[in-house]
């Protein structure tokens, strides 16, 4: 065997291995708890904070207007760069009258991931009748704003928790501001950014 026989051998026999490697990886990749490795915040963020909006004013029951959102940052650093990251950014969202918008309490409203949990675009949320819906313009995923959920979309074939935004809970104080309530980041709760939240259905 000349040394170019022996040199294309070893070449074959470690792409094989490699390729054998590869198969082992993905055979174990949906166990993985690959939440722990996205760029989430730490596991509970231990406060409750106001619902700070992009002018500077707290959001409101009373004067918040129906069908519409704002982006709001959360939770901050406190240094202007890192809060400007994506995974910082949350559609903050009072429904329309016919999805219960109208009522002048928490149920009003919805905070979500702006994470689309396909490749990680930002999606927004549109007004418009017909649609009222959020959806990522970069591979059309849509998103229900009753509860986070692809109904359309690559996002919608995903399969469970990647399927559903992070959402935030709120809270009201007495003169109707809104709070958000402390997260806490794994999918049976608030959910992991980038990765998603399972839905409760009880």
């Amino acid at each position: 065997m000349t040394e170019t026989s022996r040199q294309e051998g070893v070449t074959r026999r470690d792409f094989l291995k490699l390729l054998g490697a590869a198969g082992v990886a993905l055979t174990f990749a949906p166990f993985v708890p690959w939440g722990k490795f996205m760029p989430n915040p730490s596991n509970i963020v231990p406060t409750k904070v106001q619902v700070i909006l992009p002018d500077g004013t707290v959001a409101n029951v009373k004067t918040f207007p129906k069908n519409s959102s704002e982006v709001i940052t959360y939770p901050k650093s406190g240094d202007p760069v890192l809060d400007q990251g994506a995974f910082k950014k949350w559609q903050f969202v009072r429904l329309p009258s016919e999805l219960g918008g109208d009522a002048e309490d928490v149920s009003a409203f919805r905070v979500y991931s702006m994470i689309c949990l396909h490749l990680w675009c930002l999606w927004k949320y549109w007004p418009q009748p017909g649609r009222r819906r959020g959806e990522c313009p970069c591979h059309g995923s849509m998103y229900s704003m009753t509860n986070g959920q692809a109904f359309a979309g690559p996002a919608s074939l995903q399969a469970p928790p990647s399927n559903v935004l992070p959402e935030l809970w709120l809270e009201t104080d007495n003169d109707g501001n809104l709070w958000i309530k402390p997260a806490i980041w794994n999918v049976n709760e608030n959910g992991i950014v980038g990765y998603g939240r399972l839905l409760k259905t009880a």
